[in-house]
C-alpha cells in the first residue's frame, strides 16, 4: 500500500523553495510500491533513460530521513535494485538496462558502470590457483575465470566488490621466492635433484602428485642443483643436500653399476678409451675378446689409481676412481644404457620368366643291301631323336648276337634318343627288293614354360646390428680333382655353397626418422647339370648389394632387371635345302626365346615399443594360423594349442585393421609394375 502517490510527492517537491540547492532535492517515503512505477518516477526525477527487462517484477519499499540530491537519489535507486536482485547495466549511450542480476556477468559493461568486468594480469602466482582463492569472495551473480595461457583472471561483479578483489590480488600476487645454486662434490646432480623432487612432491585431493613448494633443476654440466622457492623451504633442504653429498664419498672409491640394456663387454672398451686406459683384450672394442672373464685396466691418475672391470655374470661394471671421475663415468653410462630401437626389414623378390621353343625337322636314312654299303643320311644336332642311333639299333638286331655288348650299347643309345624327343614324332621304315633299307623321321615341337618366384624374407634386428636370414640348402661344388699316377689314389675337393634365399642387413636409424640400410639380397637355385651325365652343376643366382636411405614404413624398389633374348638355329643340307617346297625335307629349324622380369622391393619399419612388436607379430601369426592344414576335425587349431601348451602363453592378438595405405602389410600391397602381375607385354 502506498502512503503517498508519486503525483503528490512531485507536487510537494515542486512547492519547495526554488533555490538552486533546494530545487535538486527530494524526500522519498514509498511503501510496497510497484517496482516498474518506481523506476518510471526515478527516471522523471533524474532524467535517465531505463530499459526494463520483462522479467523485472515485484514491489519495493524506500524511505529517506531527509531530502536527497539527484546523485544521492540515483545511488539509492541502484541500492534498491541490488537489494531486490536487479541491476542497472549501462548500455554506453547514457541509458541503463534493468534486468535480473543473475545475467549481469554475461552482459558487457561500460566504464563507471555499477556492474563491471575487469581483467587482472598475474605476475607471480598461477591464475588457476588464484581463481580458486577468489571464487568464494564474489557474489552469487559474479564470476571468476582463469586464463592459463596468459596467466590472467577475468572478474565480473559489482564495482565495489571488484575494487575489493583488486586489493586482494595485489596482496597475493607477490613473488617472495628466491633461487639458490648448490654445487656438489661427490654425488650426481641428477640423482640428488630426483631425490629432492620426490621428497618435496605433494599429493592433491585426487591422490596425484602436484608441484612442490621448491622447484629443483639439475645442471649436469657443472654438477649443480638449482633450488627455487620460499627462502624458509630452501633453508630446510640445504642441510639435507649437504648430507647426501657427504655420504656419497666412499673410502675405497669403488662403485658398481648394473647395466639395464647395454652390454658390459661392449661398454668396457669405450670407457677405457675415454679415460686413456689401455684396452683389455684384442677384440674388446668389437665385443669379441675376453669372453667368460672380466677385463680390467688401471693406471695411476694424479696419485690415485683408476680402474674399470666388468662382471659378466651380472652384466655390471666396476669402477675404481675418485668421486668426480666416478660421477663423470656414471653420467656417460646412463646416457648410453638406454633401450635400443629395433628395425623389421621386409622384402619381396618377384621374378617372372617365360621360355618358348619351336622346332621342325626331317631326318632320313638310306642304306644299301646285299653286301653293298653305300648310304645317305640327314641328321641334325638341334632335333631329337637321333636317326643314326635308331638305325644302329635296328642293324644290330639283325646282324649281332643277342649277348653282344655292342648290341646292348646300341639299344641304350636308341632308347635315350627316343626319351629325349618332344612334341609330335612320326616316321616310317621299309626295305626294298634288293635288300636296301630306308627310314624317315619328322618331328615338330613347341614348348612354352613360365615360372613365377615370389619370396618374402623378413628379419628383425637391433639398431646398428647386422642380421642374416637364410632358407635353402648347402650344395657341394667341385673345386679340384686329382687322379694320381695310374689312377691309383684319386680324390676330389669340394666346397659347399649356400643355395636359396639369403638376406643380410644392417639398419641404422637416423635422427630424422629415416633408416640407412646396408643390405645384401640373394636368391639362388640349382638349374641342373652342365651336361648329361656330368656332376657339375649350374646355379641360377640373383644378387643385390647396396646401401639405401628409406623412410620408416615406406616401400622402395631396390633394383630391377628386364632380360629378353631370342635364338634361332637352322641345320640344313647345302643346295638341297634351297629347293622350293622339297627343301624343307633337308633342313631342321629351332627357335628358342626367353624373358625374365625381376624386381626387389623392401620396407623397413622401426619397432620402438612392445606395442609395435605386437602389431607386426599378430598379423603374421594369424596368416600362419589360417592354414587349413593346422585345423583338425573338431575345429581346434594346432598352432594355438602348441603356443598354449609349450610356451605357456596366449596367442598374439591382431590389432584392428588399418585403413591407411601406410599401415597396410607389405605383402598385401599391390605391386606397381603391370608385368609383374601378368599384365600385357
Amino acid at each position: 500500500m502506498r502512503l503517498f502517490t508519486f503525483a503528490a510527492l512531485l507536487a510537494v517537491l515542486c512547492a519547495a523553495p526554488l533555490t538552486d540547492a533546494r530545487a535538486q532535492t527530494q524526500t522519498l517515503n514509498v511503501q510496497d510500491a510497484d517496482i516498474r512505477a518506481f523506476i518510471q518516477d526515478v527516471s522523471r526525477s533524474t532524467g535517465y533513460t531505463f530499459v526494463i527487462d520483462p522479467r523485472v517484477k515485484g514491489v519495493v519499499s524506500v524511505s529517506s530521513s531527509g531530502p536527497l540530491t539527484r546523485a544521492e537519489l540515483f545511488d539509492v535507486f541502484l541500492s534498491t535494485l541490488r537489494a531486490n536482485n536487479f541491476v542497472a547495466v549501462p548500455t554506453g549511450s547514457g541509458a541503463y538496462r534493468i534486468e535480473p542480476s543473475e545475467n549481469a556477468a554475461r552482459q558487457p559493461s561500460a566504464a563507471g558502470g555499477q556492474f563491471t568486468t575487469q581483467v587482472f594480469r598475474l605476475r607471480s602466482i598461477d591464475a588457476q590457483a588464484a581463481a580458486e582463492i577468489l571464487k568464494p569472495l564474489v557474489g552469487p551473480q559474479g564470476q571468476v575465470i582463469a586464463n592459463p595461457r596468459g596467466n590472467t583472471l577475468v572478474v565480473a561483479d559489482y564495482a565495489d566488490n571488484v575494487r575489493r578483489i583488486r586489493g586482494l590480488i595485489t596482496q597475493i600476487d607477490q613473488d617472495r621466492s628466491s633461487t639458490r645454486a648448490v654445487t656438489l662434490r661427490n654425488s650426481s646432480a641428477r640423482e640428488v635433484a630426483a631425490v629432492i623432487t620426490s621428497l618435496t612432491a605433494l599429493s592433491g585431493a585426487d591422490g596425484k602428485p602436484t608441484r612442490g613448494p621448491v622447484s629443483v633443476v639439475a645442471v649436469e654440466g657443472s654438477n649443480t642443483v638449482l633450488l627455487r622457492g620460499e627462502p624458509e623451504a630452501i633453508d630446510r633442504l640445504l642441510p639435507l643436500i649437504a648430507d647426501l653429498d657427504l655420504r656419497a664419498r666412499s673410502n675405497d672409491d669403488v662403485k658398481v653399476i648394473f647395466l639395464k640394456h647395454a652390454n658390459a663387454e661392449q661398454m668396457l672398451p669405450v670407457l677405457q678409451q675415454l679415460l686413456g686406459l689401455p684396452v683389455a683384450g684384442a677384440g674388446a672394442a668389437s665385443g669379441e675378446g675376453g669372453r667368460g672373464g672380466a677385463e680390467a685396466a688401471a693406471q695411476p691418475a694424479g696419485g690415485l689409481r683408476v680402474g674399470i672391470a666388468r662382471y659378466p655374470g651380472a652384466n655390471a661394471l666396476i669402477i675404481s676412481a675418485p668421486p668426480d671421475t666416478q660421477r663423470m663415468l656414471a653420467e656417460v653410462i646412463t646416457k648410453l644404457d638406454v633401450r635400443r630401437e629395433q628395425v623389421l626389414v621386409e622384402a619381396i623378390v618377384v621374378e617372372v620368366s617365360d621360355n618358348a621353343a619351336r622346332e621342325l625337322g626331317v631326318q632320313f636314312i638310306l642304306g644299301g643291301g646285299k653286301g653293298d654299303v653305300p648310304f645317305a643320311v640327314t641328321n641334325y644336332s638341334n632335333t631329337a631323336p637321333n636317326i643314326l642311333a635308331l638305325a644302329g639299333a635296328v642293324a644290330g638286331e639283325k646282324n649281332l648276337p643277342e649277348d653282344s655288348a655292342t648290341l646292348s650299347a646300341l639299344r641304350d643309345a636308341a632308347v635315350s634318343s627316343l626319351l629325349g624327343a618332344n612334341g609330335l614324332l612320326t616316321g616310317g621304315v621299309g626295305q626294298l627288293d634288293n635288300g636296301a633299307i630306308f627310314g624317315v623321321i619328322v618331328n615338330a615341337v613347341r614348348r612354352d614354360s613360365g615360372s613365377r618366384l615370389l619370396s618374402t624374407p623378413s628379419v628383425l634386428t637391433l639398431d646398428n646390428e647386422e642380421a642374416t636370414f637364410l632358407v635353402g640348402q648347402e650344395v657341394p661344388i667341385t673345386t679340384g680333382e686329382v687322379l694320381g699316377s695310374a689312377n691309383n689314389n684319386p680324390f676330389r675337393t669340394i666346397q659347399r655353397q649356400n643355395v636359396g634365399i639369403q638376406l643380410e642387413v644392417k639398419p641404422q636409424i637416423n635422427a630424422g626418422g629415416g633408416i640407412t640400410l646396408f643390405l645384401r639380397q640373394e636368391v639362388s637355385s640349382v638349374a641342373g647339370p652342365v651336361a648329361e651325365g656330368s656332376s657339375e652343376l649350374i646355379l641360377n643366382k640373383r644378387e643385390l648389394e647396396t646401401t639405401v636411405l628409406v623412410d620408416d614404413g615406406q616401400i622402395v624398389v631396390l633394383g630391377g632387371l628386364l632380360d629378353e633374348n631370342e635364338r634361332t638355329s637352322v641345320n640344313a643340307v647345302p643346295g638341297l635345302s634351297e629347293i622350293p617346297v622339297l627343301g624343307g625335307l633337308f633342313k631342321s629349324k629351332a627357335r628358342t626365346g626367353g624373358r625374365t622380369n625381376l624386381m626387389i622391393f623392401i620396407r623397413p619399419r622401426i619397432i620402438r615399443s612392445a606395442a609395435d612388436a605386437q602389431a607386426v607379430t599378430a598379423p603374421r601369426y594369424d596368416f600362419i594360423r589360417g592354414d587349413p592344414a593346422l585345423v583338425d576335425r573338431s575345429g581346434a587349431n594346432a598352432l594355438d594349442a602348441l603356443v598354449q601348451d609349450y610356451l605357456k602363453a596366449l596367442p598374439p592378438v591382431a590389432p584392428p585393421p588399418a585403413t591407411s595405405a601406410a599401415a597396410t602389410p607389405i605383402a598385401a600391397q599391390p605391386l606397381p609394375p603391370t608385368e609383374l602381375q601378368g599384365g600385357p607385354r
